[in-house]
């Protein structure tokens, strides 16, 4: 399951957004990971049923860029280098890919919990 997000909360509160999303933007720019051309998505763990389950329905383009950014990614992380700055990652290009997956699997298997543990019971 994913980890409870604050973001709808934020959202829906304009004041608390103009606060927080300077500080937002400023996290994601210094985190480093769109200077090896990565997205957000990128960084998140395979080690998850649901997460490996989301990457293989993902688009087969989708599917072949997000490993071609890894290996290019880990290639330049272990040549100590970054990507010329014409080549990073930009914010308007960094939108979730994988999360609306993960969020779509993760209600198919409540929904099957639900279906599996209903009972039935009959009307005299």
């Amino acid at each position: 399951m994913s980890a409870p997000s604050l973001a709808p909360f934020i959202l829906a509160r304009p004041w608390l957004t103009k606060l927080v999303k300077p500080l937002a933007s400023w996290y994601s720019s210094a985190a480093g990971y769109r200077q090896l051309g990565l997205r957000a998505d990128d960084l998140i763990s395979e080690e998850n049923e649901t997460v490996l389950a989301a990457i293989k329905r993902l688009p087969e383009r989708e599917s072949y860029d997000r490993v071609y950014r890894i290996r290019r990614a880990v290639q330049l992380s272990v040549q100590h280098k970054i990507l010329p700055k014409t080549e990073w990652t930009k914010p308007e290009e960094d939108s979730p890919y994988l999360i609306p997956l993960i969020h779509q699997i993760e209600a198919e298997i409540a929904e099957k919990a639900n279906l599996d543990t209903l009972t039935i019971t009959k009307k005299h």
